[in-house]
């Protein structure tokens, strides 16, 4: 099995570092090869510009839309963007772990998703017939992937009556609205809460699931989201009625 480990915190001795540490230990002693992209060791522009897809017309490519299926295919993105292309094309999973900032990821894994996923990659694929292959379907289909999280909240308060919101929910527009988007199988987040002020007994705890986690990688189900083109949706894209009848929310786009 071949993972890649995109890291995104800055504190290289934080909570969310020693799990980085145990993860990528425990993946190579269960056999498989692991890559990663430690954005803020890398230093990684968050920001899309110009540069990102060549020097000579970038600036005309940016207005006119530079993320185009033809300068993906062409090579003139930028050799960061490219290199990161080559580390999703190489994974059978990716695990995105990043602490928990306002409700989102930190801006630096933002700019990641924003300068990676672009169109012809990880969106605006076609299948020869025309129809846009997306929600289960795409060029990055069959890959897993599965977030892990650290947040300074107490576990109750990101629960299904927590202040804070379901962790799902929260994490809604990375799993389904990206990941899933792109055609990756999403496996259930692994969440580990108060992470400002954890006991050695409590990391124990969390390394002990991480492990767990780590070692039903491939066999561990994902989470049903509905996939767009396989008959639940109708022809704009609305969930049709005879399926979760009376409902509405992100709850619906799960089977």
């Amino acid at each position: 099995m071949n993972v890649l480990w995109i890291y995104a915190h800055p504190e290289p001795r934080s909570l969310g570092g020693a799990l980085r540490d145990e993860g990528v230990r425990t993946l190579r002693e269960l056999g498989a090869e692991v890559r990663e992209s430690d954005l803020y060791a890398m230093k990684w522009k968050p920001v899309v510009d110009a540069d990102d897809f060549g020097s000579a017309a970038g600036e005309e490519r940016l207005i006119v839309g530079a993320t185009s299926k033809d300068a993906y295919h062409s090579g003139e993105l930028s050799d960061d963007i490219l290199a990161e292309h080559e580390k999703l094309a190489w994974a059978d999973t990716v695990i995105f772990q990043f602490p928990l900032w306002w409700y989102g990821m930190p801006a630096i894994l933002k700019g990641w998703f924003d300068r990676v996923f672009v169109k012809g990659f990880a969106y605006g694929v076609r299948h020869p017939d025309g129809h846009t292959l997306r929600y289960g379907e795409g060029a990055l289909a069959g890959k897993r992937a599965m977030v892990l999280l650290t947040a300074g909240a107490p576990d109750a308060t990101i629960g299904p009556r927590g202040v804070n919101g379901e962790i799902n929910d929260l994490l809604f527009p990375l799993q389904h609205g990206t990941l899933w988007y792109a055609g990756m199988s999403v496996l259930p987040p692994l969440t580990v809460c108060g992470a400002d002020r954890v006991s050695p007994e409590q990391y124990a705890d969390a390394a002990e699931a991480l492990r767990e986690r780590l070692r039903t990688l491939s066999t561990r189900d994902p989470i049903p989201f509905r996939r767009q083109n396989d008959g639940d949706y109708d022809e704009d894209l609305v969930l049709r009625d005879h399926l979760a009848p009376g409902r509405g929310g992100i709850g619906v786009h799960t089977a």
